[in-house]
């Protein structure tokens, strides 16, 4: 395969020294996200998911950053081409190459262009009307530290920062359905963990869609691993009534909303992001350090139950917290500015029974002693590599730095061991679901590049020499072939 590289990029340094291993995977985790690249962006597999997803490319562009700085920004620009102009990034950017039946939901489904006309939903491209987790800011300063040089020369973050601020305005006002100034989900698909045992109650509320619908994934998924019939129904019910709303936030009756501790957490990074490139640009920051020391209180004070050492949903139905141990509840280590005791219980936890799986060294997405865990469903017990990485990332945020060593020892391991699978059973250390998974190989690629210092520029910045086979600065456009 062939990848067109810039020959501004920096590569005029010596070839980072590592394990022979270490290489192999560096090598490999770039085959992947150059095989998954469409010519815009990234799709998190060839088979299982055909189109642009939010978080997935956030993620990408941050291992991609390592490749290509370039094309780690396209990644970004290109989603944020189906943002909405009242603020949101949809959780998927639908390729219109791809036939409608490759799959579910597709395009003619949600509509957006029509039922989306007056939430401010572009007339192309067709997007779903849902979002995922707020990584991109996070994921848009890391790709300007990499290279800030070439950032500066294409007006990456000035072109970015009101994009990207105008998506956290929405998820602060619009979405602030309980009043309490986090960030409320709607569907289980927002906050990433699809079918979590911390949406079965609020999910019970829902009456299922009738069976008209099929379910392309079980094509290339074990029905074992995906999430049941019934699931599907309701996530089909709960989209089909917003889409009826017009994707209104205040016109739709919400049998499904929760504050989820993971997708505020990464609300919070993100608002530290915006700070920074606010101040970069010659801006004045502070709105968004303020908002992100608010966000930050407002998490522990509604978010945290200090009996279980954990974060915790809140369920806006009934004001209450769901009474589930995943590992959504400990992704607010990512937050600088949690209270000592916290962070101290939040690693006393993950270190503890419920998330130990010494098969993989990974984290388990349930609490591997409760009685909803399922070590190959989906997100109801496998570990998944996005959250590891954001784990890690929080280890390191707070001081743990051999603990953060070992878990990226880890995941580097897991994921070249099982092909970049998408998810790992954490009893047993087999790979399952899609295997060169494009978020596995971008964060694989990461954490090789990465020290200690959670904020540090990468080492291996821009494009990895070892891939070229040469440490010499390209000046135009040169053919890679891997």
């Amino acid at each position: 395969m062939k990848i067109l590289l810039d020959r501004q990029t920096p590569l005029g340094r010596p070839a980072p020294t590592a394990p022979a291993d270490h290489l192999t995977l560096r090598r490999g985790a770039a085959r992947v996200l150059l095989g998954n690249w469409t010519g815009a962006s990234t799709v998190p597999s060839r088979t299982l998911y055909p189109h642009q997803w939010s978080w997935d490319s956030a993620f990408v562009a941050i291992g991609l950053r390592h490749l290509s700085v370039r094309r780690a920004q396209q990644e970004l620009e290109s989603l944020l081409a189906g943002q909405w102009a009242d603020g949101r990034i949809p959780h998927i950017v639908f390729n219109p190459e791809v036939p409608y039946g490759a799959y579910f939901p597709s395009p003619d489904f949600w509509q957006s262009s029509r039922a989306g006309h007056d939430a401010g939903a572009p007339a192309a491209p067709e997007t779903s009307g849902i979002v995922q987790p707020p990584v991109h800011a996070l994921a848009a300063w890391l790709v300007h530290r990499a290279d800030p040089a070439e950032s500066a020369r294409r007006g990456f973050l000035s072109r970015v920062l009101p994009r990207l601020t105008a998506w956290h305005d929405y998820l602060l006002t619009r979405r602030d359905l309980g009043g309490g100034g986090l960030a409320a989900v709607v569907h289980p698909w927002e906050p990433g963990m699809d079918n979590s045992p911390a949406w079965d109650r609020a999910l019970a509320r829902v009456e299922p869609a009738a069976d008209t619908f099929r379910r392309a994934d079980l094509d290339h998924g074990d029905p074992a691993d995906r999430p049941t019939d019934l699931d599907y129904g309701r996530y089909v019910r709960l989209a089909s009534t917003y889409r009826a709303a017009g994707y209104d936030d205040r016109a739709t009756t919400h049998r499904f909303a929760l504050e989820d501790p993971g997708f505020n957490a990464l609300l919070v990074t993100g608002e530290l992001a915006l700070a920074r490139m606010a101040d970069h640009l010659g801006h004045d920051g502070s709105r968004h350090t303020e908002r992100a020391a608010e966000l930050t209180r407002r998490l522990v004070d509604r978010l945290w139950d200090d009996a279980a050492g954990i974060f915790r949903a809140r369920d806006l139905a009934d004001d209450t917290l769901v009474d589930h141990t995943g590992v959504a509840g400990l992704l607010p280590l990512v937050v600088p500015g949690l209270p000592a005791d916290v962070v101290r219980a939040l690693t006393d936890t993950l270190d503890g029974p419920r998330f130990q799986a010494p098969a993989t060294g990974l984290v388990p997405s349930n609490d591997l002693t409760g009685p909803a865990f399922d070590a190959t469903r989906y997100w109801r017990g496998p570990a998944w590599f996005n959250t590891a990485w954001l784990v890690e990332r929080g280890l390191r945020t707070h001081g743990r730095g051999a603990r953060a060593r070992s878990l990226r020892e880890a995941v580097v391991a897991e994921a070249g061991r099982t092909g970049f699978a998408e998810y790992v059973d954490p009893l047993t250390g087999e790979g399952r679901g899609a295997r060169q998974f494009s978020w596995t190989a971008a964060l694989a690629l990461d954490l090789l590049h990465t020290g200690d210092d959670p904020d540090a520029t990468p080492a291996g910045r821009a494009l990895d020499p070892v891939l070229t086979g040469r440490g010499l600065p390209l000046t135009g456009q040169e053919e890679l072939s891997l």
